[in-house]
């Protein structure tokens, strides 16, 4: 018997046969879901990825090939594991089949017992596949010993930083972090978020990350401060990066002065920050403006200047904390997220125990990397 969480989208114009596919995986533990065209099927495909989809090949409108290449054009579908199921046997049809990707072709009237059994037996081959591609990223990973998440925090006068990170399948993802100290006065704090890719944008996380190392060095040698005007020289070098072209990154970028006290924050398509106010235990949202980095070459950021009062903090995170899995598809849900954190904080939780309560949640409904750094003015 499969793994109940194996799910299959069935498209079948005949709604006697697809009724009677759908009883017999059901009986085998598969969750099914139907569709009666193939533009029926995109559309469910938008907020409910399955498994592996097995589709008719003659259907009115669209047919199974047009449908197929459909997918291929969209990022989020087109690696799915997919499976004709057609009356047609001639050689011609199989190759246009297989030359989109097409897993295989079953022939109608094989046995609905036998299609479940070779269905299992595609799942558990790609299975094996995706674990060995996960065990060889890892692999490179510890190799290289190169890491895009840094192992301590760094000490600040007068501020403490904390952080919590889990990759996604942990497997080595498009999360980055790093802690630039200048000097005893000046910290610049960066969280980035490569944009898709999946386990490919961590090996683009080392390319970001030394862009704005440089970027930042070369800045503070020029006394040149500003969060915003270094997002700008970062962004206009990734434009001309021939291996990072169509790399799209957001970044979050943090100055912590420790002897003014301020706070500057800069942005790129980077979720809004969270400041609490511990004497009105207020949660506040600051925002920033400019594009994902990577996008345009000219591209203007703004910044915000942020002060910090006695038990203040700062919270700065990616999209895989407020992104999650849901009967839908994916939910997100920036407000639910600052409305929990606002009750904690309020009850004076520390990060410590915001981080045992609020991010350790259940595996099947985490859909990406998750990052989260803390700031707080001791």
């Amino acid at each position: 018997m499969p793994a109940k969480e194996n799910k299959i989208l069935l498209v079948d114009d005949n709604l006697l046969f697809l009724n009677i596919m759908v009883q017999a995986f059901k009986k085998t533990g598969w969750e099914c879901y139907t569709a009666y065209s193939a533009a029926q099927a995109i559309e469910k495909l938008r907020l409910n990825v399955p498994d592996i989809i097995l589709s008719d090949y003659e259907m009115p409108g669209m047919n199974g090939i047009e449908f197929r290449q459909s997918l291929m054009k969209l990022d989020g579908l087109k690696d799915i594991p997919f499976v004709f199921l057609t009356s047609l046997s001639d050689k011609e049809t199989i190759e246009q089949g297989l030359d989109l990707q097409a897993i295989d072709f079953i022939i109608k009237d094989t046995p609905i017992n036998v299609i479940i059994s070779k269905l299992n037996n595609i799942l558990l081959t790609v299975n094996k596949q995706r674990e060995l591609s996960t065990l060889e990223v890892q692999n490179a990973a510890k190799a290289l010993n190169i890491k895009s998440i840094p192992q301590k925090t760094p000490q600040i006068n007068g501020i403490s930083v904390d952080f919590w990170h889990h990759a996604y399948h942990d497997v080595p993802g498009g999360d980055f972090i790093d802690f630039i100290q200048v000097n005893q006065r000046f910290t610049f704090i960066v969280l980035g978020d490569i944009m898709g890719k999946k386990w490919m944008a961590w090996y683009f996380t080392f390319g970001y990350l030394s862009y704005v190392r440089s970027a930042v060095r070369f800045a503070t040698l020029s006394n040149e401060f500003s969060p915003a005007n270094i997002l700008q020289k970062v962004n206009s070098i990734i434009c001309l990066d021939d291996v990072l072209q169509d790399i799209l990154s957001s970044l979050s970028l943090i100055l912590i002065d420790t002897e003014t006290g301020i706070v500057n924050y800069a942005g790129a398509g980077d979720l809004p920050l969270l400041h609490y106010k511990a004497h009105d235990a207020i949660l506040e949202q600051v925002s920033t403006d400019g594009l994902l980095l990577g996008m345009f070459a000219d591209v203007a950021y703004t910044e915000q200047k942020i002060v910090l009062n006695k038990n203040d903090q700062l919270f700065i995170f990616t999209d895989g904390m407020i992104d999650m899995a849901h009967e839908a598809g994916v939910k997100t849900d920036y407000e639910g997220f600052k409305q929990k954190l606002a009750g904690l904080l309020a009850q004076g939780i520390n990060f410590d125990e915001i981080k045992k309560r609020l991010f350790n949640l259940s595996p099947d409904i985490v859909v990406d990397d998750q990052s989260i750094i803390n700031i707080i003015k001791t």
